[in-house]
């Protein structure tokens, strides 16, 4: 099966300082390096409308998210996001935070889909964090509750960040339940309470790791019967991210998304995946952390 991937030409046209620690780039390289290595086929990709701003508010505060879109946000406030405002930053947001949905429809009408963005799980009620503005996971899977393509969504999140806006967020949200794993010792230093959160020590490595994993997920599965999963496929949980403070090989980021793709089919839930973080200056290396993601869908559908 053609497995369908959800991307937009915004993701990439962010112009920042070159000393700034968000790989802009990355979304563009990677649609090219799918394409080069004939992993993906240019009629497998969906092109990302903006989110309306009538969905963002269903989880987030309208105040905000009209300071935001009219560039109306203390500095105070975008210094925290991490980003200068712009209308690149604006058109760049509403069609990511609009590509995860987007990905979650595709996911319940062919099984799977994945996301060339997303996993905005810093993002929180009134203010974004950690390059975050709004929440894109809690967005999409809130969505597709309100239309009725889904009863109960799971999230799994793999960044090696705790997804803390996610947990605030899904706290008072009805059949959603957040997950997220992640590295003890790192961003954010306050951490949130998610429904379950799995702490690695710094160093954790690939056995230790997968091992937690594949007694987690299928248990989450069977506990809460979701029928549909949104999952976070960070990879800076790599031992030479920039920013995250695991010891997981590339080898180990590949099982780790082959194995919740094997658990999603297994249990025939329909499963929409984004890239989430991955930060390295070394710029085909980070392409190829994340092209794991798409390499481990292709096995098994």
């Amino acid at each position: 099966m053609s497995i369908p991937l959800v991307y937009h030409a915004s993701y990439s046209k962010l112009a920042l300082p070159s000393h700034h620690r968000f790989p802009t780039t990355k979304y563009q390289l990677l649609k090219q390096y799918l394409l080069d290595q004939r992993i993906a086929q240019p009629e497998h990709f969906y092109s990302a409308d903006k989110i309306k701003s009538d969905s963002i508010k269903q989880i987030h505060q309208s105040q905000y998210v009209d300071n935001f879109i009219q560039n109306n946000l203390d500095h105070k406030v975008m210094r925290r996001i991490g980003f200068p405002w712009s209308e690149a930053l604006l058109n760049r947001t509403l069609h990511a935070v609009g590509g995860t949905t987007l990905c979650a429809e595709l996911a319940i009408q062919h099984g799977i889909a994945l996301h060339l963005s997303g996993g905005y799980h810093h993002a929180h009620y009134d203010y974004g964090s950690g390059f975050c503005i709004f929440n894109d996971l809690m967005i999409a899977a809130n969505t597709m509750l309100l239309t009725g393509k889904a009863t109960k969504v799971l999230i799994i999140d793999c960044d090696v960040h705790q997804g803390d806006g996610t947990a605030t967020l899904s706290t008072n949200v009805e059949n959603i339940v957040s997950c997220s794993f992640h590295c003890l010792k790192n961003f954010p230093s306050r951490k949130s309470h998610s429904d379950h959160d799995i702490e690695f020590d710094k160093g954790t490595d690939d056995e230790h790791f997968l091992q937690t994993l594949q007694q987690v997920v299928p248990y989450l599965i069977s506990i809460h019967q979701p029928d549909f999963i949104l999952y976070d496929a960070g990879v800076d949980i790599h031992t030479d991210d920039d920013l995250g403070y695991l010891n997981i090989s590339t080898a180990g980021i590949f099982a780790r998304d082959k194995f919740i793709f094997d658990q999603a089919k297994l249990a025939d839930i329909p499963i929409a995946a984004v890239i989430g973080g991955g930060y390295s200056r070394d710029e085909a290396e980070l392409t190829k952390r994340h092209s794991q993601l798409f390499i481990a869908a292709n096995s098994i559908w």
